[in-house]
């Protein structure tokens, strides 16, 4: 899952380059709670899509995935506003014309931007090898609503952390 997210976490990386950049601030566990939860539909797509060719005929990604996914989706315009404020936090040192490109376009093509990010690098670059691992952990986390496992994520990832900051990639989650 570490993989996955830190995939996850690169695909926000090229949308927001100026997350990149060390003295960015960090994000509150509310804001990065809704980033992830709106991010986990596209996440999963990609998921099932790289997937699925490589899994046996039952499994959760062949099948009831779609359900899971579609529902998370559904949770999308009530996480909207954390993510978008998580993404202009972490944008703010973004080239100035990189910036304001992406604070002018609609909320609706900024959300489509970040979904097509996530599903196609998560398609793209996960490694085959973690399939049934993914498959396994994604149908054990499927009864549970996506902000429930937004924020089991963040905490799994405060509890992981080594230095004492809590991080995915570059992306800092403030202490509270």
């Amino acid at each position: 899952m570490a993989r996955l997210l830190a995939l996850t976490a690169s695909a926000l990386l090229v949308i927001a380059p100026g997350m990149a950049r060390a003295a960015e601030p960090c994000l509150s566990p509310a804001e990065f709670s809704s980033l992830v939860g709106f991010a986990l539909p596209g996440t999963i797509a990609g998921v099932a899509q790289r997937c699925g060719p490589s899994l046996p005929d039952g499994a959760f990604l062949r099948g009831p995935a779609r359900g899971m996914i579609e529902r998370y989706a559904a949770a999308k315009p009530a996480l909207w506003p954390g993510a978008k404020a998580a993404i202009n936090k972490l944008s703010a040192s973004a080239p100035t014309d990189i910036s304001a490109l992406l604070g002018q376009l609609p909320d609706p093509q900024q959300q489509q931007i970040v979904e097509t990010m996530v599903t196609g690098m998560v398609a793209e670059k996960l490694p085959i090898a973690r399939c049934s691992e993914l498959d396994r952990l994604l149908a054990i986390l499927s009864p549970l609503p996506p902000e429930s496992t937004a924020e089991a994520i963040g905490l799994a990832i405060g509890l992981g952390s080594r230095a004492g900051q809590a991080r995915l990639g570059k992306i800092v989650i403030c202490t509270q």
